[in-house]
Formats: C-alpha cells, structure tokens, sequence
C-alpha cells in the first residue's frame, strides 16, 4: 500500500526575503531590472567581490550572460576580474557571439579552458568556433589531451553542419542488454550528458538501429531485452554533414526530442537535442532578420561604433548604387517633371506602394523557403498566386489613388477636367503594373538567389527594391510623358 505524504511533509513557504531579493533582479518582462544592474555596477565601482558574488547568486547562467553583455567595456573588465573566477562555464555558451572574444580576452586562459573542459561537447564547441585562430589554439592548448581531440574532430566538421552541435556523450546499447543492465550502467556512469531522453540500440558495427525511450524504460521489466521495447521504424538519423537548417527542419517536422547522428557509414557518433535545435533556429532567424534589414549577422548592440560603422557601410553602398539607377530612369523623364510639376508629387507615392508591396511578398517568400513551406512542387502554384495578389491590389489601390490625385490635380488649378482624369489613369495604371511587378520580384526573386546556391534573406531585399523603384519610376514617368504631354 503507498504511503500518503502528510502535511508536514508538504514543501515549506519560500523565506519571503529570498523571494523579495530573487524578485528585485528582473523587471515585469523578465529582463534584467535597470535598478538590479545599477546595484552590481556600483559594486564594481567599489571593487567589491563578495557583493557582486551576493547579488548575482542565484541568477541563471543565460542571465549572467546578458548582464555582461549590458556593461561598458571597463565595467565589464572589473566584473571578470573580480567574478570570473566563480562563474559558471554554463555562462560562456549563452554569451552573445559578437561580444565572446571580449569576454575572453579579458579572462585569464586557465579559467577559460577549464570552463570550456567542464561544458559538454557541443557547447564547448560553439564557445571556440566562435573566436579568432590565436585564441581557439590558445585555449585547446591548454584543454586535457583527450577533450582536446574530440573538440579539435568537431571543429574540423563544416560549420553549421551537425556534427559542429551535436553532443558526443550519449548513451548506446546493444539490443540483447536487458532493461536491468541499463539501468544499472545509467546509475553507475560518471559521463552521462546532462541532458538526455533516449537510450539508443546499436547493431554490432555501432550502426544505431532504434531507441528507447527513458519513460518507458523505466516502466518496462529489467528481465526485459530492450530489442523488444525499442521503437524502430521511426529512428531518424542525421548525417554527421546535414546542414543545421535541415536538422530544425527534421526536428520540426518529426516533433523529435533528440536524434542519433551518424557519420558517413552510418555508425552513430553522436546525438543532438531539442535543446541545441532551439538555440540554431533562434540564430538562424536571427541572421535572416538582419540580413533582411542589410546588417552583418554577427553585428550586435556591444559592438563599437566603428565596428557597426564597418558592419553596415556595405549594404549602404549597395543602397547608394540602386539609387543612383532608379535616379537615372528618373532623370530620363526630366522634361516631363519639368512641364508638369504634380508628377515630381506623386512618383514617389508609386514606387514606395511597390516597395512595400514587394517587401511583404519577399519576407513571407523567405520564411517559406526556410520552413520548406515553397518546395518546386508547389512554386508555379505561389508564383501565380502572388501575381493575382499583386494585380487586385494594383486595381484596389489604383482606384483609391487615382481618383485622390484627379481630384487634387484639379481642385489644385494645374489643369483642366480632361488632364485630372488623365492624370489619374496614369496613376492608376502604374500602380496596377507596379504592384503586379513587385509581387512578382518578391516570389521570384528568393527563389532564383536559392536555385543559384545563393541566400535569399542575405541578397533579395537589395533586388527587389531596385525593380519595384526602377518599373515605378519608369511606367509612372513614361506614361505620364505619353498621355500628358501632349494635352499639356
């Protein structure tokens, strides 16, 4: 008969202090609280370690991380040398990418190995590949022999391949193994990951064959062969090469928690979690979301100014070029501004409807070829549906603007009755043409840069403003040269 737990063995309350203090550290989004750092960067102003020690205790490696990232560079320096010593090496993996190879220099190589010593294998793995050659040697030196050689085999994998995320502690069995044997060797080994749900079933060349599930492992009998209880069919290997993009797609796809990875015969080396596939998707869309916007994926907020300067002077220059273009097609048109002075008013109208039309189509294009929503199967299908998108809200908006600028062309007094509506036909046919255009290039576009080999959220947005700028300026002008001129 199972024994009822009595109230007196219920958890106690939380001390009320702890729980004031724990509080204090975040704001009501979760972030860190603007008074909370105030209280830490006044205790490094003071060069006080057991301060520092006292206010951080308790907070979560992820949160140490973001404090770092939130000091100046001096306050930053004091805080290492003073807490460095103490710190978690679960704080290194969580520290943003572009400001890790501060971190480092500001710590002395010792403590960084043996933290990268201490952190299972994928995670130390992301902390060295992230910084320069000197420092990745720096610190392997200094890491035991027999780590040094399996995070020295990870970073020789292609980056952001699997073999560079997946962890090299894992757990395998033979299928003749009773459930008793595992479990046993489970409690009796000191080299478990520190996280894991499967108990992978290997054939006698290691070729992983299925899994068991830890939940029903401890469910099942310990006489019981673990063959008999495995799953099977739906084991889904990872090639030590795939792509990290294409693992979040498995993971995604599958609804898996982790998956065996295997090297290129099929023997298993490794394993990823649902963990690690979080934290690539996150910097994934990340990188997609900046390339988008034309900013360097490793541009953060610690960057110096000249650093973000740099980052971003590229796609500026970029930028300048497109606009010289679009300028040309404008100054091609210069007689017709000239004669009437409403086009210079309303050809920007036109080519921003465009604009943002075709950033709308390319952003949802882009997100569709990262989740393998727009596959070759369907692309003619999506193709012609963003053309239609694009022609009925080139006549929605054709309406609503063209009459807006008949009506002000002459309430204005720069011409007639006859002129006003033939303004707004203009109007109105370059925003059906350029809607329809911009749709187009917001489809076509991420898909032809893909098919090339290239990145679609890297180079598309620079492509797709260029035509939907150059079509407007150049059907709005040109028509306007056509039908207005000569009634003018």
């Amino acid at each position: 008969m199972t024994e009822i737990p009595s109230i007196d063995d219920a958890p106690k309350p939380v001390d009320p202090a702890a729980a004031d203090h724990d509080e204090s550290q975040f704001s009501e989004d979760q972030t860190l609280s603007p008074d909370f750092v105030d209280s830490v960067e006044a205790a490094i102003e003071d060069r006080d370690a057991a301060h520092i020690e006292e206010l951080t205790h308790g907070l979560h490696p992820a949160d140490v991380a973001d404090l770092i990232g939130l000091f100046s560079e001096d306050d930053r320096n004091v805080f290492l040398e003073l807490y460095g010593a103490e710190m978690s090496p679960d704080v290194f993996p969580e520290i943003d990418d572009d400001l890790l190879g501060r971190v480092v220099d500001a710590m002395q190589l010792e403590r960084v190995a043996e933290a990268v010593s201490e952190l299972e294998t994928d995670d130390a793995a992301h902390v060295l590949e992230d910084l320069d050659e000197d420092k990745r040697a720096a610190i392997l030196a200094e890491v035991p022999a027999e780590e040094r050689i399996v995070l020295r085999a990870a970073l020789d994998y292609p980056e952001d391949s699997a073999g560079r995320v997946m962890q090299r502690e894992f757990f395998a069995a033979p299928g003749f193994w009773t459930v008793g044997q595992i479990i046993d060797r489970l409690r009796g080994s000191e080299e478990l990951p520190d996280r894991f749900f499967e108990v992978f079933v290997v054939d006698p060349a290691f070729k992983p064959v299925g899994y068991v599930p830890l939940a029903t492992l401890l469910k099942s009998q310990r006489d019981q062969k673990i063959e008999s209880i495995m799953t099977g069919g739906e084991i889904r290997k990872i090639p030590v090469t795939m792509d990290q993009e294409e693992v979040a797609y498995l993971f995604e796809q599958y609804n898996l928690i982790s998956s065996p990875v295997v090297d290129a015969a099929d023997r298993l080396v490794g394993m990823i979690t649902v963990d690690d596939v979080v934290e690539f998707i996150r910097e994934e869309s990340q990188e997609d979301m900046l390339a988008l916007g034309g900013v360097e994926a490793d541009t953060g907020l610690s960057d110096t100014v000249m650093m973000t300067v740099r980052s971003r002077f590229s796609w500026l220059a970029i930028n300048l070029a497109t606009a010289v273009l679009a300028s040309l097609v404008i100054a091609l048109y210069d007689g017709a501004i000239g004669q009437i002075v409403a086009l210079a008013v309303l050809m920007p109208i036109v080519a921003s409807m465009g604009g943002n039309a075709g950033t709308q189509t390319l952003t949802v294009a882009v997100r569709s070829l990262a989740t393998k929503d727009l596959t070759a199967s369907n692309t003619a299908r999506i193709i012609y549906r963003e053309a239609i998108v694009g022609l009925l809200n080139g006549f929605i908006f054709a309406i609503i603007m063209g009459g807006l600028a008949g009506v002000w062309y002459f309430a204005s007094g720069w011409g007639g009755e006859a002129d006003a509506i033939r303004l707004g036909l203009v109007v109105g046919v370059a925003m059906i043409i350029n809607l329809l255009a911009a749709g187009l290039a917001g489809i076509l576009v991420p898909i032809g840069l893909q098919r090339a080999g290239a990145d679609p959220a890297v180079s598309s947005a620079v492509f797709v403003t260029t035509v939907t700028d150059i079509v407007g300026f150049f059907v709005f002008l040109g028509l306007a040269a056509a039908v207005l001129l000569p009634a003018s």
